[in-house]
């Protein structure tokens, strides 16, 4: 076990933008897909034609991470800029009309529009997932269990969803509320062990519920892809330092919790109930979020929450060389999240006078840029 590598993946999906408009591309943007898929290979297909999706092989170096993510980000922004488009990381569009994006074609998306209906054509949304490979693939319903108490401080440090359809939400993470229309959304359940999972997915399989577990869309499940635990929390996050700073801290708890049996062990609906009111306090606040300690029974303040996981993941931050990346999960709670820097960025063009579309195609810049790498703070 002490030798296992605990390879990680990142999967990160983007939007593409009309480069005049900000909002949604007035051409067909198949041309960019095709050209994505024959330049860049590790590209794919998200349910809307508006977005791409990238990710990286697996890995077991951060820098190998960043490397591969920055090339990629760069690479598109190139692509869409010779299509007219802009693309951008964050949980939401500020300014796209859902009821205005066209499908993506293919038997599953299809197939997903099919089963859910409008709320599938209303998921304007972009997340970011990471895989975590674990020596015992059986114990990932386990890992899945003593794990969801960190869902709301990794969701808090990549809000990046503060708008949708054109207006100011008053919410750091929107996306979960779009993303939550959709079944089979939010929080896993607490499964018993790898049985009763197992049993659950037979059950929904053969009733037809399903077609497999990847239509299970819970913020954190095991895939059925790789022998890997994924977290799916994450808004698409605008800085890929950020980014880079999720991953890190899902896969130093990731080996913690194999390393800690113990750690959250015996978690019980109070636990679920706990975890789902600290998840919408990072959804309306982000890093401002005070978040509930279950044993102490009291709100603690964010950086008090974070503390206190940086202390228990520091021995794994060093053994799996991404101290640099975890510590900067301080930097993000003391400069903001990009949800707060999309927020500066909108409260400074209207205090200077432009309306509010103009201020949010200011927004909309200020993503694209940052995503690519060229842009300084927001306001």
């Amino acid at each position: 076990m002490n030798a296992h590598g605990y390879r990680f993946g990142i999967e990160e999906e983007y939007f593409l933008a009309d480069a005049e408009t900000r909002g949604t591309p007035r051409h067909s943007v198949k041309p960019f897909h095709v050209a994505a898929a024959e330049r860049l290979p590790e590209t794919g297909r998200e349910l809307l034609e508006c977005q791409v999706e990238v990710c990286t092989p697996p890995l077991t170096d951060f820098g190998e991470a960043r490397a591969s993510l920055g090339r990629q980000r760069g690479a598109l922004a190139d692509l869409a800029a010779e299509h007219a488009l802009l693309i951008f990381a964050a949980g939401t569009h500020p300014v796209a009309d859902w009821s205005r994006q066209v499908p993506t074609a293919g038997d599953r998306y299809r197939g997903i529009l099919r089963d859910v209906g409008l709320v599938g054509r209303r998921s304007l949304i972009c997340g970011m997932h990471v895989h975590v490979e674990v020596p015992d693939p059986e114990a990932r319903v386990d890992l899945m269990n003593r794990l969801l108490p960190f869902q709301p401080l990794l969701l808090a440090l990549s809000a990046s969803s503060p708008f949708w359809q054109g207006e100011p939400t008053g919410l750091s993470a929107y996306r979960l509320s779009a993303f939550g229309e959709l079944p089979r959304t939010g929080l896993p359940e607490l499964f018993a062990d790898a049985r009763a999972y197992a049993r659950y997915v037979r059950i929904m399989t053969r009733a037809g519920a399903i077609r497999d577990a990847s239509f299970l869309w819970w913020s954190l499940r095991p895939s059925i892809k790789f022998p890997t635990l994924e977290l799916r929390i994450a808004d698409s996050c605008t800085r890929l330092e950020d980014a880079l700073t999720i991953a890190a801290l899902f896969r130093c708890l990731v080996r913690r919790a194999v390393r800690r049996p113990d750690l959250n062990a015996g978690l019980d609906g109070v636990s679920r109930a706990l975890a789902g009111e600290n998840l919408w306090r990072a959804q309306r606040s982000g890093i401002g979020a005070e978040l509930i300690d279950e044993a102490q029974e009291v709100a603690l303040p964010f950086a008090a929450a974070l503390d206190a996981l940086l202390a228990l993941i520091a021995e794994d931050a060093a053994a799996l060389g991404c101290t640099a990346e975890v510590a900067h999960a301080r930097t993000i709670a003391k400069t903001g999240t990009s949800a707060d820097a999309q927020v500066a960025a909108f409260d400074a063009a209207r205090e200077a006078g432009l309306a509010n579309r103009q201020a949010l195609d200011k927004v909309v810049d200020w993503l694209a840029e940052t995503t690519r790498g060229n842009a300084g703070p927001a306001a």
